[in-house]
């Protein structure tokens, strides 16, 4: 089937936990979009990845408070961008699954330690420190399983050890100063 535009798959990136993560109006808008896709007449695939490896320093930045990293020890299965890309492009090429599709990275973390080891080999000085009340994005996740796959994801081909080692280039080390104080 296709409409008078010619579309005949329609194929929409979102996040896997979406669901699971309501308390934020982005996880409530990728809700709507999906529940949108699935009511339209056009036949769709929504792929719902983990959190791309590119996002790790973001991640860092975001829990950044007086030059401490304060994260919950969640578990994380990241996955590269390369990955999503090339599962998207196989989608579209293919039939429509008229639903959802999860993709994930090979390897599962803590998202604590994943951070840790990141600013390690970036050479970033911050700390992360464990803190199960600490917010992932400044969303308070109860679940430490709300960020990973169900039983049954497509899995990307790279391990972060791989990408860290072509992708990540080590940050000039500077002192994090506290919020509010710009050097």
């Amino acid at each position: 089937m296709k409409t008078a535009a010619g579309i005949g798959h329609h194929v929409a990136l979102s996040v896997v936990g979406t669901e699971r993560l309501q308390g934020s109006g982005y996880f409530r808008a990728k809700l709507a979009q999906e529940e949108a896709i699935k009511a339209a007449a056009i036949p769709g695939t929504i792929l719902r990845a983990t959190q791309f490896f590119e996002f790790t320093g973001r991640i860092a930045d975001s829990s950044t408070h007086d030059g401490t990293v304060s994260l919950p020890p969640l578990f994380f299965q990241p996955v590269a961008a390369d990955d999503v890309a090339a599962a998207l492009a196989d989608i579209a090429q293919g039939a429509p699954v008229n639903g959802t599709v999860e993709l994930a990275g090979p390897e599962r973390f803590r998202l604590d330690e994943l951070v840790r080891h990141y600013l390690r080999a970036t050479s970033d000085l911050r700390q992360v420190v464990t803190d199960a009340r600490a917010p992932y994005y400044g969303l308070q996740v109860s679940d430490e399983r709300a960020l990973v796959p169900g039983d049954t994801p497509r899995i990307g081909a790279t391990r972060f050890a791989d990408w860290l080692a072509r992708s990540a280039r080590p940050v000039t080390p500077q002192p994090h100063l506290p919020e509010g104080i710009s050097a």
